[in-house]
């Protein structure tokens, strides 16, 4: 290293020179470094590990943009105001610095979108029908806010593409082969319908290729298309990324950060970046210390981040003087239940349980009483918000997830795909519990048996029915979304009868932090008196969420992250005497 890392007042021995210097290649940081570089910067992007993507390349990949120009073309029909009614209905009004987030989010979301579809090669296409995740309050959509990105094909970034961070092992069929959820449709009815068959056959001779040249398919859906289409563009405008340096210092310049020190193995060295430094490191999802000020006990064990998200950009900001902003939030992270799997190389993994089966008709969610605790087919992060108010209670850690085998060869069951008749492997593997009686999956899951055998009663008797007055699973347009449209009375409800009976136990797991550095509207990261800091940017699940810790719809950590991404850019590029 030349020079000395000094916070203050270290102005010599610069290694290297950027306009703009982003800490972190997720989807955040890549859509900050993305409008750096149109926005005509010289930009350097530094990724503490060897590939794109973070905890976004694992994920369904949408935004919820509300007014939506993908939308509008598809031909729905929305409001920025209608989006800012049901976001303050979900999280209440806001104080006047999230407020000030919010508004521009709202205001300038779609046409951010259009600029990104303008300049690079991301593309979007409208979900259609996806309703709001509490689609019964003012202000909510059934369809048109949410946008994912379209296919991406791997082989255009040659080998680079090794580069993009693949999804969780359970994502892929045959060990590498991604499919997005319109897929899983027609594959599951390959041997029923002619459509069905050509599909499974071209996905398949598809894949049999790519795995001449490359160790998975290249065939990119959901988080992974978005991943690899921000790669791909920062590649075309010659963009240079930093793989496995870490951004481990900020140095500060007469009150501004001027730079920051890289650390490349055990070489360290010193990068100024002339108009900022953009944080974007992935939040503190991985870091024992901020797990255990901001987390429930009870998640603490379990997350869905990347391994690399260990807070280093809240630690950096804060020795700067920045402000993690903790007040306001109704919780400090977004949520979903999950299973642990057992992975090829006898390692441990995690599937989330978003919306494959917990809202189907034929299973309940029990705690230890084998009590019902929650509406099934509520989002993952009411789910396991509805947890952690039970287990207040009740032990609820792990919940149950009982259902009957004629369930999981309809619909599947976490890990385990439709189809599947020979539940055997997975109870020897400890993935679930099967039992012929509902006595004996009481006994073996550690739950009352009276109250379990009371609850299906009970349960199976709304089925019939047709209406959940308990806790109201199949009453709104959100919980029929995730149903099956062909059962009846009720998409949600279906009887539990058919033994064996099985359970799987989840667990509460973030998928993403809502507590982060407190910024204005263009990601400028703010000190305990709310100044910010010149030069110093944070975005993603480094910057506090507008979300205030509600999960009101799909998308609203990337859509968030594109948004102010592109704000810091362009405040940076306008930065005068930097």
């Amino acid at each position: 290293m030349t020079g000395t890392p000094d916070r203050d007042g270290g102005t010599a021995g610069w290694d290297r020179e950027a306009d703009l210097v982003v800490a972190g290649a997720g989807p955040a940081g890549m859509a900050a470094a993305l409008a750096g570089a149109i926005e005509g910067l010289a930009v350097l992007v530094c990724e503490k590990s060897a590939q794109t993507g973070g905890t976004g390349a694992t994920s369904a990949g949408t935004l919820w943009i509300p007014a939506n120009s993908q939308g509008r073309e598809a031909g729905f029909t929305d409001s920025a105001a209608d989006g800012a009614r049901y976001l303050e209905a979900v999280a209440g009004r806001p104080g006047d610095d999230v407020a000030a987030l919010r508004e521009a989010y709202f205001r300038d979301g779609p046409g951010i979108i259009d600029y990104f579809t303008e300049h690079s090669e991301l593309r979007f296409v409208a979900c259609g029908t996806h309703p709001d995740y509490r689609n019964n309050q003012p202000g909510a959509a059934v369809d048109g806010r949410a946008i994912v990105p379209e296919l991406f094909d791997g082989r255009l970034l040659g080998a680079e593409f090794e580069r993009v961070r693949p999804p969780i092992e359970e994502f892929m069929l045959l060990g590498g082969m991604m499919v997005s959820k319109e897929d899983i449709g027609l594959l599951v009815k390959r041997y029923r319908t002619p459509g069905g068959l050509v599909h499974a056959a071209r996905l398949l001779a598809r894949y049999v290729l790519d795995r001449l040249r490359y160790r998975r398919g290249t065939r990119l859906t959901m988080g992974n298309a978005l991943v690899g289409r921000l790669y791909y563009s920062l590649r075309k405008r010659n963009v240079p990324v930093l793989f496995e340096t870490a951004v481990v210092d900020l140095v500060r310049e007469d009150g501004s950060v001027a730079g920051v020190v890289i650390e490349d193995g055990n070489c360290r060295s010193r990068i100024r970046a002339r108009k900022g430094v953009v944080l974007a490191t992935g939040g503190f999802a991985r870091s024992e210390k901020f797990r255990e000020m901001f987390m429930p006990e009870a998640a603490r064990p379990r997350s869905m981040a990347v391994g690399e998200c260990t807070g280093d950009g809240l630690g950096m900001a804060t020795a700067v003087g920045g402000h993690i902003r903790t007040d306001g939030h109704g919780s400090s992270s977004f949520w979903s239940p999950v299973s642990v799997t057992r992975r090829s190389d006898g390692s441990e993994g995690l599937f989330p349980h978003l919306s494959l089966d917990r809202a189907k008709p034929g299973l309940i969610a029990v705690n230890s009483a084998g009590r019902r605790f929650v509406n099934e087919a509520v989002s993952y992060h009411d789910f396991v918000e509805a947890m952690y108010r039970s287990h207040e209670i009740i032990d609820t850690m792990p919940a149950w997830l009982v259902c009957d085998a004629a369930f999981v060869r309809s619909y599947g069951l976490g890990a385990i795909h439709p189809g599947t008749r020979n539940l055997r492997p997975f109870a020897d593997s400890g993935y679930i519990t099967l039992s012929p009686t509902l006595d004996g999956l009481a006994a073996a899951i550690g739950v009352d048996g009276a109250g379990l055998a009371d609850t299906v009663t009970r349960h199976n008797r709304f089925a019939k029915d047709g209406s959940d007055p308990d806790f109201g699973k199949g009453d709104d347009a959100f919980n029929r979304f995730n149903g099956d449209s062909g059962h009846a009375p009720n998409p949600c409800l279906g009887p539990i009868a058919s033994p064996p009976y099985v359970a799987v136990a989840v667990w509460p797991a973030e998928i993403g932090c809502s507590i982060g550095l407190a910024t204005t509207p263009d990601g400028e990261v703010l000190d305990a008196e709310g100044l910010a800091i010149p030069g110093l940017y944070a975005c993603g699940n480094d910057m506090s969420s507008m979300m205030s810790g509600n999960y009101p719809g799909p998308g609203i950590t990337l859509g968030p992250a594109f948004v102010f991404g592109y704000r810091a850019a362009r405040h940076a590029a306008a930065r005068t005497g930097a």
